[in-house]
C-alpha cells in the first residue's frame, strides 16, 4: 500500500468522519472504497469475465413479475402523482 495526502475541505471531512464511525470504519477505507467504485480495480478482461458470469442471473426467477410491468406500475404511480400536485 502507498501513502498519500489529500485535502479536503472541512464540511467533507466531517461527513466522512461520521459515517466512518457510523460503519465502525476509517475515513482512509471509505476513500479507497469510493475510489474503487469510481475507477475500478481489474482490468477491463477481469470485468469483462464478471459480467459474462452475472448475466443473466434472474432469466428464470418467475417471482419477480415482468420488468415491463414493473416500470410501467412505476410510470402510472408517478404520473397520478404528478396529477395530485397540480
Amino acid at each position: 500500500m502507498v501513502r498519500t495526502q489529500l485535502f479536503l475541505d472541512n464540511a467533507m471531512h466531517a461527513r466522512l468522519r461520521v459515517l466512518a464511525r457510523k460503519q465502525g470504519r476509517t475515513v482512509s477505507d471509505l476513500v479507497r472504497e469510493a475510489l474503487e467504485r469510481a475507477y475500478g480495480g481489474g482490468s477491463v478482461e477481469e470485468r469483462l469475465r464478471t459480467l459474462k458470469a452475472i448475466e443473466g442471473l434472474w432469466r428464470d426467477r418467475k417471482d419477480i413479475g415482468s420488468t415491463y410491468e414493473y416500470v410501467r406500475n412505476l410510470r402510472r404511480d408517478t404520473h397520478r402523482l404528478r396529477k395530485q400536485e397540480d
